[in-house]
């Protein structure tokens, strides 16, 4: 059966699309722009973060293995001193982590410590909602790389998320980032194709939510002819995240004009048999983290953070299936050479736990300040309600 293309049709189901998701940011003008007459200048700082999603286990990845009441606290998943990279402070890393290592070695990560915020939410939608509004208090339906958005000029290419879906990260209330999807984009073909591209075609005294559609339309063609050469020439590999980072670097390489990407890993959620599935997402984390930073190009590196984050980490105590429950702080990881390398923030206390759980010692707020000032040249306390603290781990 043959399908029939009309724009009410497109403007009914764009908001589950693809196309919807870009349809407010994206203009042909924009993207031609973009990849031909402006080039990301050299210099420009450009923010990756990187989210860890199900909630990643804190102490086995940055493991207090000097202090009994980690052992004592976790029997059968706790990790042995051979079984840890160790970075001083009586702390080590996951031993899978060794590409991260390297660059602990080399002073260019960060890793700040007891991350979380007030009041902590042990449900995975509500806490990843909280860190990627940066809201604990008042619920609020915008993402601060989308507030970010709101106050820079409208361009489709200024913030894009590796995947299918828009992340609420991306989404402000005036702007909203584009996703890219990581071997380019499957658009149709022939006749249909040609059907598609009519909706492009907009009069001028069209209604502006009808411009808008058809807009987009024309834009996602564009984008996609125009990005889609650059990420035939990344390798697949089982590493998802690397292939995600991959693109990334290709595209930082070839001076797009993004200030911000976003890319996302799954499967921390380690209820059960944790020591196994988390050691070998971890070591999937430090090697695409470090084997993306090494693929910058000479002219770039020095221009790109990294920050690694989850919504939660876990209990301190192991339960019954050698894995770990929903919990609270964690580490965050700051990574680039314009890092400063080293601890920020306080390990929380083992033996001072709240309801079984580690205290904040660090809100994950002070570190959106940081690369909000020091990367996107942004007043964080305009991105979040007057926020007024920062840790300092960036170079000027």
């Amino acid at each position: 059966m043959a399908t029939d293309f009309s724009r009410r049709r497109f403007l009914q189901y764009s908001g589950a699309s693809a196309i919807g998701a870009i349809a407010t940011t994206l203009t042909s003008q924009d993207v031609a722009q973009a990849m031909i007459e402006r080039p990301l200048e050299l210099g420009t700082s450009i923010l990756v973060t990187v989210t860890l999603y199900g909630g990643n286990d804190g102490l086995n990845t940055v493991v207090p293995y000097e202090d009994p009441i980690y052992v004592s606290s976790r029997p059968g998943i706790s990790l042995t001193p051979s079984q840890v990279l160790p970075i001083g402070n009586g702390l080590g890393l996951n031993g899978s982590m060794t590409a991260m290592k390297s660059l602990w070695d080399a002073n260019k990560l960060a890793i700040v410590l007891g991350v979380g915020y007030p009041q902590p939410n042990l449900s995975h939608f509500s806490s990843m909602a909280i860190w990627q509004s940066a809201s604990p208090i008042e619920p609020v339906n915008s993402g601060w790389i989308g507030r970010w958005l709101d106050y820079q000029p409208r361009d489709p290419m200024r913030a894009i998320g590796i995947g299918s879906v828009l992340t609420p990260l991306l989404a402000g209330d005036l702007r909203v980032g584009s996703m890219l999807p990581p071997g380019g984009f499957m658009l149709p073909s022939g006749t249909l194709a040609a059907q598609a591209k009519q909706l492009g075609q907009v009069a001028q005294n069209d209604p502006a939510l009808v411009i808008d559609a058809g807009t987009a339309v024309t834009d996602l063609f564009a984008l996609a002819n125009t990005i889609s050469p650059l990420l035939t020439t990344i390798a697949n590999s089982n590493n998802v995240l690397a292939n995600q980072l991959g693109v990334v670097s290709s595209l930082i390489n070839a001076n797009v004009p993004t200030r911000v990407w976003s890319v996302t890993l799954g499967g921390f959620d380690t209820h059960a048999d944790e020591v196994g599935q988390q050691s070998t997402l971890l070591g999937q984390v430090s090697d695409a983290v470090a084997g993306f930073l090494g693929q910058l190009s000479a002219q770039r590196v020095d221009d790109v953070v990294v920050m690694v984050y989850s919504e939660f980490g876990r209990r301190v105590a192991a339960n019954a299936s050698k894995g770990t429950d929903h919990g609270t702080a964690a580490p965050v990881f700051v990574a680039g050479n314009r890092v400063v390398g080293g601890f920020y923030g306080e390990q929380p206390s083992l033996s001072q736990l709240v309801s079984g759980d580690l205290a904040v010692t660090t809100d994950f707020r002070d570190i959106y300040a940081a690369v909000l000032e020091d990367v996107l040249e942004a007043d964080p306390m305009q991105v979040m309600s007057g926020w007024p603290t920062k840790v300092n781990l960036i170079k000027p």
